[in-house]
């Protein structure tokens, strides 16, 4: 399938990139990195010719385990009826050791998740005390709204098991060794963790040839996919060991060409034809609309004189200049009422 969408990996020139990364991770190893044998991770970096439609999350089985027996791996279990937390607990226990898994480190139910691991500080003290969380498929829709975001933004969100499989050892097994992608659509890039330091180069080379299948196989797609896979580790550049073929792109644009071609050929009539219509409607309404013969007015109105104001002064007329041996009326008519009222004060009372 691999083949189909033009990636085949050159396993010498992967093996190469693999033994320069663990040449340069030696190097750069730190007195502290010695004694607590700490080992680095080794990861993909797909680039994609185009971003995804649909967003999909891609799990890849490795031939090789990618975790050491250090690393410590919580299950959250749901809750068992008519059974308490810690009865709930010796029964998972009792189930994974008849069943041969060995891995799981703690088993943590749901209704304990939900009442000790509440405050903020609790989920962050169990998002660090391990470096795997798994979950019972039955309970997995209900994990997100009790652990927070700060698991998702580590990427350590639980992988769903189904405990009541047959194989549980084996399926277990391969959650834990193997690895996922999560493939955004809303960019061309994606990473996916395949192995450690500490593996050898051929164990390393086999994971990336495993990885690279699983996901061009699996990705919702069509055509050529991968444009460059990079190698790289927590602390290194990206090393290149796939470059992808251009000559698809010569093909593709011929054919793009083709299909736009008698598109833009349609569209062309149809514009030609739309302005010989418009041209057409012009010409009948330039004919329908008789000419108008302007009407001849006065280019300058006749201005109204307006009366000076020498003329205004001379036509008003001039108050009436009262004689000096003369009252006015309205001061003979005061004296008049005011002896009046003394006559009639001065009449004696006829007793």
């Amino acid at each position: 399938m691999a083949e189909e969408k033009g990636v085949v990996l050159d396993r010498a020139q992967v093996k190469k990139a693999v033994q320069a990364l663990q040449a340069f991770l030696k190097t750069k190893s730190t007195s502290e990195s010695l004694f607590l044998d700490d080992t680095q991770q080794i990861s993909l970096l797909f680039t994609l010719w185009k971003i995804p439609k649909v967003a999909q999350t891609i799990r890849i089985p490795l031939p090789h385990g990618q975790r050491s027996d250090t690393d410590e791996v919580c299950l959250f279990t749901r809750d068992e009826p008519k059974m308490t937390s810690e009865q709930t607990q010796r029964f998972y226990k009792k189930l994974l050791e008849e069943r041969g898994v060995k891995n799981i480190s703690e088993i943590i139910p749901y209704n304990v998740l939900k009442t000790e691991y509440k405050p903020f500080e609790a989920k962050r003290r169990l998002l660090g005390n391990f470096d795997m969380f798994l979950s019972d498929d039955r309970v997995r829709r209900l994990l997100p709204s009790h652990l927070g975001k700060h698991f998702y933004e580590r990427k350590k969100e639980p992988l769903s098991v189904n405990l009541q499989s047959k194989h549980l050892a084996r399926d277990i097994e391969r959650v834990i060794q193997g690895t996922s992608v999560k493939v955004n659509n809303k960019g061309c890039c994606c990473m996916a963790r395949v192995a450690h330091s500490g593996m050898t180069a051929d164990e390393v080379t086999e994971n990336i040839e495993a990885a690279v299948q699983t996901v061009v196989a699996k990705l919702r797609m069509k055509g050529p996919v991968m444009k460059i896979i990079h190698i790289k580790s927590q602390t290194s550049v990206a090393l290149p060991i796939y470059s992808s073929d251009l000559s698809h792109l010569d093909v593709q644009g011929v054919a793009e060409k083709n299909a736009q071609t008698p598109k833009k050929e349609g569209k062309a009539k149809k514009m030609k034809t739309e302005d010989v219509k418009q041209t057409e409607k012009k010409v009948e309404e330039d004919e329908e609309v008789p000419q108008l013969v302007p009407i001849t007015t006065p280019s300058k109105k006749p201005k109204l004189e307006k009366p000076s104001k020498k003329k205004q002064l001379e036509k008003a007329p001039k108050p009436a200049a009262g004689k000096k041996g003369k009252k006015s009326p309205s001061k003979l008519n005061k004296k008049t009422s005011k002896s009046d009222s003394k006559v009639k004060r001065k009449v004696p009372k006829v007793k």
